[in-house]
């Protein structure tokens, strides 16, 4: 697997060299903007690791060069712990994942993991667990034979439950990857947003087993039955 790397503090870009490569990963590395858009266009990278304050070219500007340029190649921002606008931003614009710094390299090599994994899951057009269906394509969800009407929102919170079933999942995941920023205490969208789909499913299955699949755990958040 061949890794670009954009980031223009040495430290940091030899610890994630050598860190990715002892774990049998490629990198190629670059210490500015403008390079890394040019090495990036080429399409002969699996991933590219993005830092956002870069000179020549700030990582935004790259990132959204290569979506305006329909370059599909998964990209993870590096930023500081502080530029929450900046993160919301660059999910906005297409990446994929983001890791404040500091962080250490086997939390980068299982962010890799975790954004590949995923990846391979969204080759697959539909999801199912139980009686449960979603088809990301047309966007539409079904319970057995019947059809669930679902918001954007509603649709994106659901699949990314069942594409993890089993999995709990804290509110201030959810928050992140379907909200796309970070998790407010104050903030209950979350559960609201449960709520509405329960209903929605209670709606088309009054013996309430279908309601049932989103579970609650106390303290903890929220995970989708298997």
């Amino acid at each position: 697997m061949k890794i670009l790397l954009v980031e223009d503090e040495q430290a940091i870009a030899d610890f994630v060299c050598s860190g990715l490569a002892a774990r049998g990963l490629a990198v190629r590395h670059c210490d500015n903007g403008k390079l890394g858009l040019e090495l990036a266009l080429s399409g002969n990278f699996d991933m590219i690791l993005l830092d956002i304050m870069l000179p020549g070219r700030d990582g935004l500007s790259v990132l959204k060069a290569l979506r305006d340029a329909d370059v599909p190649t998964p990209v993870i921002l590096l930023t500081a712990r502080n530029e929450l606008g900046d993160r919301i931003a660059g999910l906005d614009m297409g990446a994929d994942d983001y890791l404040g710094k500091p962080f250490f390299v086997e939390e980068l090599f299982a962010r890799i993991q975790a954004l590949l994994r995923r990846l391979a899951g969204d080759r697959s057009n539909m999801v199912q667990v139980g009686p449960l269906k979603l088809d990301r394509i047309a966007r539409q969800a079904c319970l057995g034979d019947r059809s669930i009407d679902l918001t954007s929102r509603e649709f994106s919170l659901l699949e990314y439950l069942m594409r993890s079933a089993g999995h709990l999942f804290t509110r201030s995941q959810i928050l992140e990857h379907v909200w796309g920023y970070d998790f407010d205490p104050s903030t209950n969208v979350v559960d609201v947003c449960i709520k509405r789909i329960r209903g929605k499913l209670a709606d088309l299955d009054s013996t309430g087993e279908s309601a049932a699949l989103i579970e609650s755990v106390r303290s903890a958040g929220y995970r989708f039955r298997q």
